[in-house]
């Protein structure tokens, strides 16, 4: 899940003048003549066509230069977006601590935002935690959420999940009325909204989830929110379909399901199970239905069990009967290790044909090598689970051509 919300704040007005960096133009002394705002003007140019280290070269004179307070906060808060970009920590955050030391109001709130993702993402929790509460101290508006957030997280990270509460639903609120709401806002909740859906469905309360994704969707239609809200419909199935299955103790007296309910609720369970990644127990409800006392039931979780399942059309069709392989399908549909089988299976097939192939292509005319050849080829399953029965299902095809009598070596075809 998403840890951090938006992106790091950018400085300096949204369309600057363009600019030179006065080192290209042969003209060193002009520099100083520059005031701070010009400055920071070309600095931001330069870093967003990636000359980075200028850039910084430039923020640091704007501050060195001692401007008002606004413009101060303005070049440190540049030196530390490009600082971090050039991947020197340190010198980003001693910038952003000392933007957010001015108390200015456009630009010490965005250097706490950076100061903070950026100490929460290198694992320094309790100074980010400190870093949200100057956040939320310095009363900007839009800003709100993201201090608010900042702190449910930290407050989740020390594992006091009742005092996050109060950060979760400040973090969630909405503008009251028709007024508007920032795009840093908006990003905000749908960002908190994801993030606390899934830490409340890894806690098992998939209803409260569900409200959470809600909230983040009445901002914006994110997939990230839609897809937690059909997990959460997932879990609540889950739970419905589980309580069919196995209604727990104090219900006997209750009846029960008929048998094609219950074998629904057996199939639908281990299907969710399965979807939601855990295969082994999509198996227990599997092995559950298969023994229950009704027969009527186990029969028809079986049959369901079998659905798809290919028959050949000289098998027998009575019921419970179908060819050798009949219990290893099942097995590999009730442990939803289909894929595997078949699997195995397409590398014995290939392997075969490999082995026949060969004395096909090259012609070969010899009666030992020919045989020597297919008896390779009959012995490719042996080494396999299902591989015995291949051998016993053709002793027994030929032994029932044969009027009964069994003609084949004991331990065919290995030995």
């Amino acid at each position: 899940m998403t840890t951090t919300s938006g992106h790091p704040a950018r400085s300096g007005p949204a369309d600057p003048p363009p600019a030179t960096d006065p080192a290209d133009t042969g003209e060193p002394d002009a520099t100083f003549a520059q005031d701070a705002a010009d400055l920071c003007d070309q600095a931001r140019d330069l870093a967003e066509n990636g000359h980075l280290k200028r850039a910084a070269k430039l923020y640091r004179r704007a501050v060195a230069a001692g401007p008002r307070p606004p413009l101060l906060a303005r070049a440190l808060l540049g030196l530390a977006v490009v600082e971090d970009q050039r991947g020197d920590l340190p010198a980003s955050r001693e910038a952003a601590r000392r933007a957010v030391a001015t108390g200015d109001a456009r630009y010490a709130p965005r250097a706490a935002y950076h100061l903070g993702l950026s100490l929460e993402q290198d694992g320094e929790h309790s100074e980010a935690e400190s870093v949200w509460r100057r956040l939320l101290d310095l009363g900007a508006p839009d800003f709100a959420a993201v201090a608010r957030y900042g702190l449910a997280r930290a407050a989740e990270d020390r594992g006091d999940t009742a005092g996050a509460e109060e950060h979760w639903e400040a973090a969630l609120a909405l503008p009251p009325g028709p007024a508007p709401i920032s795009r840093l806002h908006a990003t905000t909740v749908v960002d908190a909204a994801r993030d606390l859906a899934g830490r409340l469905l890894g806690r098992g309360l998939p209803g409260a989830a569900a409200a959470a994704v809600e909230r983040g969707l009445a901002v914006a239609d994110d997939p990230g929110l839609r897809l937690l809200r059909a997990a959460s419909h997932l879990e609540h199935a889950i739970a419905d379909v589980g309580a069919i299955v196995d209604p727990g103790e104090g219900v006997e007296e209750v009846p029960g399901p008929d048998a094609g309910t219950s074998a629904s609720a057996v199939e639908l369970l281990a299907g969710l199970l399965s979807l939601r990644g855990e295969p082994d127990a999509a198996e227990r409800v599997w092995r559950l239905g298969l023994g229950d006392r009704d027969p009527g039931t186990a029969d028809e979780v079986r049959r369901r069990l079998r659905r798809g399942f290919a028959v050949p059309p000289e098998e027998d069709e009575q019921e419970g009967a179908g060819p050798w392989w009949t219990p290893y399908l099942e097995e590999a549909a009730a442990t939803a290790t289909a894929p595997a089988l078949a699997g195995e299976l397409f590398a014995v097939i290939t392997q075969m044909h490999a082995l026949l192939a060969v004395p096909v292509v090259e012609g070969e005319a010899r009666a030992d090598a020919l045989r020597a050849v297919m008896e390779q080829a009959l012995r490719t399953p042996s080494g396999l689970v299902w591989g015995a029965d291949v051998h016993a299902d053709f002793r027994s095809r030929l032994r029932e051509a044969m009027g009964g009598e069994d003609v084949l070596p004991e331990g065919w075809p290995d030995r």
